[in-house]
């Protein structure tokens, strides 16, 4: 059967359940389905929409089948994003419907939006002209459609005078189409000036598109480069072949900014796609993407699963980000889905970074990606003076965590009436809040991990379920009041500290957290970049993607934070982290500096930080990863077994790791009780599985699911290719 054939008899429909395939559903006579179409099924007591999918339908005696309800008036889903599907599927271990379910995330659209009634100008004249006809007249001159109420709200009369001429037949009435959710981008509204190096990088990225053929190209440039103004060019590019784009951003705190920065480039916004959006909103986009009228898409990891007619171009901002990675139901990395969406479309992909993943660069060096690096900030304005502050030599006063250094240079800023930004990956007060007189730690009551202190709101809160109490004032254990404690450090016991010291700065604290969501988030740092703040204390919230005009010193509070752990990518991370956030300092070209407060000065991280040179980090991170058999020189997988008792999670995972084929390139690790043992109630165990480069992952692993035992009662198991994490 041809894959665009229609289905007469019988169709496969994938449903957005844990389907591990299609169900075959009856086509009743005189309705046209084909792949891609996305029909309303039974499915039990209930009816859900589905995709027809390709390949023959399951031999069934037709009695038993059920029909297909109804044919949604809805463009079909494109054979590419089909492929997608299973490509995604097949990779991560995942039933094929959840996948599925991602795409169907937006069930009004199926249908098409309404037409709305309105009005338009003919050639008969009112038999009396008054001053609000003539007002009403010279409105509709233009000879396009209004509604009643718009009309008349744009003349400046009452509806009763549309409704007299429309009476004479001056108006009469049509029907009007659903109005773009944005305006169509104008590649020639404002044109960049690039500096040379950016030009020869713009052509590069357009050159790439105007082919029309699949490829990656790393745009490696030092933060502040202008590398959003350099694959704009290629954005322009992709608009001007008639292709839809899509632009994908680690976090919804950046899109304000970046929106902004579009509609200078373009002349409007492109349409958004995060969890923030109104549903309605969410349906119309959803809806002009799948009939081409949206023709640019910002938005988060899951907008890689939107259905576009025509997509000629994936940007990926951020690639190094690990908000890409998606660690819920279905596990996946959008970076690496986002090439082999491009590779299904025959498109390009362009990953931009200032400090990419070790795994672009190995990729970029062994010629599967091209690269482009910009290592000149836009403008030449220079990048920030970096140092380490030895904490051993110059330590904080007693009961403080600023050195006597940093508190120097944020005075000296202050005076000059500059910006200052404290930086530390700690949200709250502090990390554990204890009793002095019995010793009683408060942790959450069904996770392995202590409650964060919010003193601004006088909670204590676990960072891993949400559960949230009042911070007491008396020990629950001993009942001793005034005994309470905070051990240890977050971004709001800094800004206490700031506080005393500073009290006349005007201080901001950002965090993901922040009271008022992402409109207040937005607000702030809006505040910030108009020079509304003095000194600026966030977390890894303020590192990505801001342009601070007058922010000229950066201060890491806790430089060692994040190599503290046995995660493999701790290095990495850490320089990703840390480079990104003292790139915020000195962007418009005025003297900057970057501290960093540490206990290891000599780390090769710090090393590489105030050197500016970061081939020697990458050089010693990909020799040290290759010697390890790490990726991108192996592969991983985490499976993650949980259920209500330990007992129970421990002996499915056991049985699991007795049931491993033998295989002379893959073993496995575990099980051992994953670091966050307890999470949501649900004790956890993991075992790691790591294999050679062109190993058979998932074969191996769905083996050895397939012999183990089977999953009964309350336990999950779950699959994790590449993990990010290892929790």
């Amino acid at each position: 059967m041809n894959q665009d054939s229609p289905f007469s008899a019988a169709a496969p429909v994938l449903v957005p359940m844990p389907a591990e395939r299609p169900y075959t559903y009856a086509v009743p006579e005189g309705m046209r389905v084909v792949p891609g179409s996305i029909v309303r099924v039974p499915l039990g007591p209930r009816q859900v929409a589905g995709v027809v999918w390709d390949g023959g339908a399951d031999p069934v005696d037709a009695r038993k089948l059920r029909p297909i309800e109804q044919v949604f008036d809805c463009p079909p889903i494109s054979r590419d994003m089909r492929r997608f599907v299973d490509w995604v599927a097949q990779y991560t271990l995942s039933p094929p419907g959840m996948v599925a379910r991602m795409l169907l995330r937006a069930p009004e659209a199926f249908d098409p939006e309404p037409w709305t009634e309105g009005i338009q100008l003919t050639d008969r004249r009112p038999d009396r002209m008054t001053g609000a006809r003539e007002r009403v007249l010279a409105a509709a001159a233009d000879g396009f459609a209004w509604t009643r109420s718009g009309l008349a709200h744009a003349a400046g009369v009452s509806s009763s005078v549309i409704d007299g001429l429309r009476e004479q037949g001056v108006f009469e009435t049509v029907m009007i189409p659903p109005r773009p959710v944005v305006p169509a981008p104008d590649t020639s509204y404002a044109a960049a000036e690039l500096m040379p190096d950016q030009r020869a990088a713009a052509d590069d990225l357009r050159a790439g598109v105007e082919a029309g053929d699949f490829r990656v190209t790393l745009l490696d440039g030092v933060t502040g480069s202008g590398k959003t103004e350099v694959y704009f060019e290629a954005v322009a590019a992709a608009l001007e072949k008639g292709r839809q784009v899509l632009i994908l951003l680690p976090e919804i705190a950046l899109t304000h900014a970046f929106l902004e920065r579009f509609q200078n480039r373009f002349g409007t916004k492109p349409a958004e796609w995060h969890s923030d959006l109104p549903p309605r909103m969410r349906e119309r986009v959803w809806r002009q993407v799948a009939e081409g009228t949206v023709k640019v898409v910002a938005g988060a990891r899951s907008a890689l699963f939107l259905p576009f007619k025509e997509l000629g171009l994936i940007v990926v901002d951020e690639e190094h980000d690990p908000a890409y990675k998606q660690e819920d139901r279905v596990f996946y990395n959008a970076r690496d889905m986002a090439v082999v969406r491009a590779h299904i479309g025959g498109f390009p992909v362009v990953l931009a970074s200032a400090t990419p993943s070790v795994e672009s660069r190995v990729n970029a060096v062994q010629g599967r990606y091209g690269r482009v690096v910009l290592s000149s900030r836009f403008a030449d304005a220079a990048l920030p003076d970096l140092r380490t502050i030895d904490m051993r030599r110059s330590p904080p006063a007693r009961g403080g965590f600023l050195s006597p250094l940093l508190l120097q240079r944020m005075a000296a800023t202050l005076e000059k009436g500059e910006q200052s930004l404290l930086f530390l990956n700690r949200r709250g007060y502090a990390p554990l809040t204890l009793c002095r007189a019995c010793g009683h730690r408060f942790g959450c009551p069904v996770c392995s991990s202590w409650l964060v202190e919010h003193r601004f709101r006088g909670q204590l809160v676990c960072h891993h379920c949400g559960h949230t109490e009042r911070r007491p004032d008396a020990c629950p254990e001993c009942g001793t009041l005034d005994h309470l404690v905070a051990c240890g450090l977050g971004v709001e016991r800094i800004a206490e500290e700031v506080v005393a010291h500073f009290p006349d700065a005007r201080t901001i604290v950002l965090s993901s957290d922040i009271l008022g969501g992402v409109r207040r988030l937005r607000l702030e740092l809006e505040a910030i970049a108009n020079g509304d703040a003095d000194i600026v204390i966030g977390t890894q919230l303020v590192a990505k993607g801001h342009n601070f005009p007058n922010m000229t010193l950066v201060g890491v509070v806790d430089a060692d934070l994040g190599l503290a752990n046995g995660d493999p990518r701790a290095s990495e991370r850490t320089f990703q982290l840390l480079s990104q956030v003292t790139g915020r300092a000195g962007r418009t070209g005025k003297k900057s500096l970057g501290l960093l407060q540490t206990y290891q000065p000599d780390h090769p991280v710090m090393q590489a930080i105030v050197s500016g040179d970061s081939e020697l980090f990458y050089e010693r991170e990909i020799a040290e990863r290759e010697r390890t058999g790490l990726p991108p020189f192996g592969r991983l997988a985490g499976i993650i077994v949980s259920a209500p008792t330990r007992a129970e999670a421990e002996g499915h995972a056991r049985g699991l790791r007795l049931a491993a084929p033998n295989a002379s390139d893959i073993f496995v690790l575990g099980p051992a009780e994953a670091p966050l043992s307890l999470l949501n109630g649900r004790h956890r165990f993991r075992l790691l599985v790591h294999g050679e480069r062109r190993a058979d992952m998932q074969g191996f692993i769905k083996a050895m699911l397939a012999a183990g035992p089977k999953v009964r009662g309350q336990i999950r198991v779950q699959v994790d290719i590449d993990p990010q994490s290892f929790l």
